[in-house]
């Protein structure tokens, strides 16, 4: 696990299904760590957790983030999710509504999963093992704006820091589960952003989703961003996220 700061506002950061506990270090340098603790675990098969068996479930990771807040003895805290992370901090809520004091999603995946079409789940699920397949992946959710250095080092970094067979099956979790129902109409301070150029987790699907089921939804697109705004405009989302959090 990553820490930074000691503040008394503890948010607990969850990554994506490409990233890992250090996959934030453009948004690092950006966060007030006098006034919040930020904590970024791995989830189980991802970074110092490659090794570590699993179900590999949206369940099974959301009960290791509580897990981690008992130890380190925090009742309340807050949770920025991105992407299947941000799947995760909502199942967090529905476990443990009462210790959550908001959520802030960055792209995140809904309660309700996200539905592919067969030609795009065999993009998906080519992934695990094929490492042209993760480069088409993230091409395709930033817009294809970005060169070629920045998309192999996206690459790298999730082939260094995740198992293939977690990887494999961490998509089955994020895309094909839906809890909605036990997190529909909770009035969890929540905001969610969206970069502009994300085909996959638009703003219409943030509507569709989100803002049917939470009464005080808060959503932005970013104009610069895609799917990846912690990389691609971090110091915008740093203020953003702490805006946010310090209205709650």
């Amino acid at each position: 696990m990553e820490r930074v700061g000691n503040g008394e506002h503890v948010v607990i950061v969850l990554h994506g299904w490409f990233g890992s506990s250090t996959a934030w270090e453009e948004l690092t340098p950006h966060l007030d760590a006098e006034r919040f603790s930020y904590l970024f675990p791995d989830f189980r098969g991802y970074g110092t957790r490659r090794d570590e068996p699993g179900a590999h479930t949206i369940a099974e990771m959301a009960a290791d983030v509580l897990l981690l807040a008992d130890e380190l003895g925090v009742d309340r805290f807050s949770l920025v999710g991105h992407s299947m992370g941000g799947s995760v901090m909502q199942y967090v809520l529905a476990e443990a509504p009462g210790r959550v004091r908001s959520l802030f999603g960055i792209s995140p995946v809904p309660a309700s999963g996200v539905p592919m079409d067969e030609q795009t789940w065999q993009l998906f699920s080519s992934a695990a093992n094929d490492p042209a397949s993760r480069r088409a992946i993230i091409d395709f959710t930033t817009g294809g704006r970005h060169p070629d250095a920045w998309l192999e080092g996206m690459v790298i970094h999730s082939l260094e820091n995740s198992d293939k067979t977690a990887f494999g099956e961490y998509l089955q979790a994020w895309a094909k589960t839906d809890f909605s129902e036990r997190i529909a109409g909770n009035e969890v301070p929540i905001k969610v952003v969206v970069g502009e150029h994300d085909p996959a987790l638009s703003e219409e699907v943030m509507l569709g989703t989100f803002g049917r089921w939470y009464p005080k939804l808060e959503l932005e697109v970013l104009p610069d961003a895609g799917h990846y705004a912690a990389d691609e405009v971090p110091v915008t989302l740093a203020n953003m996220i702490e805006v946010f959090l310090d209205e709650h």
